[in-house]
């Protein structure tokens, strides 16, 4: 049988096992190796043992398990109480002002934890309760916070641009400073849905207590511990100091400092951190090794030379083809989680992306985007049902919730694509570049 015709059917072999429940690192290794048995036959055992050692001892890696690690102290500490408070002093008298306060933090927060099931439980663990007491409208408030975890992959570090910079053999500071500036429009889009509902339904979102300039400027005090992780993590990458697996491991020592000597973390915290970062690190690196076969032996039928020959032949506009790969993103989104999108479609759409003339980096932006669009909507939405399960709501109320913090996302992404600028300005502004 044409290797082609297996490779397509070891792709579908994928999604019927997926659908069926296995879990998709087993649904990954699987079809990988029994379409590398039919193929090459024995010759493919040796690729399958050699693939997790070379994946995981690969040093490009590295700064993977150091933000996951990093990110799992500060979910130890009040860090993201105090900014959630501190944003809520400011912004809790006008209309919805505790939601825009709640992305804010997933904003904030996304720049130290990284991931946006994290960010969203972070914040969400200190926001709800202040939602209930105000009498917010849980749909709306919640919907919010589920939409705001598409910032945690977006500003740096991210767990997804680290994998796309390995994969595309590009600059991970670049990646990571290609993310900012987007990152900031996406906080202040998503707070305007808010904003305009609270306004014109009053009764979703009352008006927070009165509070004294004193206050909110005290408040502000309790926010440095993440603005110093921010600027040790950002700022050493941007100005040429130090390389992101460095600033990772300072970021970490600055944290563990900062949570032991003014938040009280101690042995069981950090032990839990640990086993918490460990945890993630395994799944992630077990969902890398069985992508990493299973991208092998289709990438062995020249998917992507095919579809290069197939485009360069063509008269189509090469806007078209990123329209083209913008909607096969979104609809792989709503049944697989970023990182296999990640690893099973960035060697393939990567080449075409540098033949067609576009800036790899700004795809980079484009892509982590339009990945977590995927973990709001249904079927598989794995943030959906996370906020599901740990607030206990029902998916129809939060779907309703989420829809116009969805639509503002989608539009956001086409104001992305359309302006590649808005991207790759500032990682050319970078020192050392």
């Amino acid at each position: 049988m044409e290797l082609t015709i297996v490779s397509l059917l070891c792709i579908v072999g994928l999604f019927i096992f997926m659908m069926m429940g296995v879990p998709i690192v087993y649904s990954l290794g699987f079809c990988a190796v029994a379409a590398g048995l039919y193929c090459f036959g024995t010759d493919c055992l040796p690729k399958v043992g050699w693939t997790p050692f070379h994946m995981l001892f690969n040093l490009a890696w590295t700064p993977l398990p150091l933000f996951v690690f990093l990110g799992s102290i500060v979910s130890q500490t009040a860090m993201g109480q105090d900014l959630f408070k501190a944003a809520s002093n400011w912004l809790g008298r006008i209309h919805g002002g505790l939601i825009v306060s709640g992305i804010i933090g997933e904003a904030a927060m996304a720049a130290t934890l990284g991931t946006s099931a994290a960010t969203i439980v972070v914040v969400g663990k200190v926001a709800v309760p202040e939602f209930e007491r105000y009498g917010y409208n849980r749909s709306l408030s919640l919907g919010a916070l589920l939409a705001g975890g598409a910032l945690g992959p977006l500003i740096p570090p991210s767990a997804t641009f680290i994998i796309i910079s390995v994969l595309a053999d590009l600059s991970l500071g670049k990646l990571f400073v290609a993310g900012i500036i987007p990152g900031i429009i996406l906080a202040v889009m998503l707070s305007i849905p808010a904003v305009l509902i609270c306004r014109f339904r009053p009764e979703y979102a009352p008006r927070g207590e009165k509070v004294s300039w004193g206050q909110k400027f005290s408040s502000l005090k309790k926010v440095w511990p993440i603005a110093v992780v921010i600027l040790s993590i950002i700022g050493s990458i941007y100005m040429g100091v130090a390389t992101p697996t460095e600033s990772a491991g300072v970021g970490c020592v600055i944290v563990m400092i900062i949570a032991f000597a003014f938040f009280g973390l101690r042995w069981q915290g950090l032990r839990q951190a640990m086993i918490e970062a460990a945890v993630i690190n395994a799944m992630i690196l077990f969902i890398m090794v069985g992508a990493s076969f299973f991208t092998y032996v289709v990438g062995s039928s020249n998917i992507a030379k095919y579809l290069l020959t197939i485009i360069g032949s063509s008269t189509i506009s090469p806007w078209l083809v990123i329209i083209i790969i913008n909607i096969i993103l979104l609809f792989l989104g709503c049944i697989l989680e970023p990182i296999t999108i990640t690893l099973l479609t960035i060697p393939i759409f990567i080449p075409i992306i540098i033949s067609l003339g576009f800036d790899p980096l700004w795809f980079g932006v484009v892509f982590a985007v339009n990945t977590q669009i995927g973990l709001i909507t249904p079927p598989m939405g794995i943030d959906l049902f996370a906020v599901k399960t740990i607030f206990n709501i029902p998916t129809g109320d939060i779907l309703r919730g989420v829809t116009p913090f969805l639509i503002m996302t989608l539009l956001f992404l086409v104001i992305i694509v359309a302006i590649p600028e808005l991207s790759i300005w500032l990682p050319n502004m970078m020192v050392g570049k």
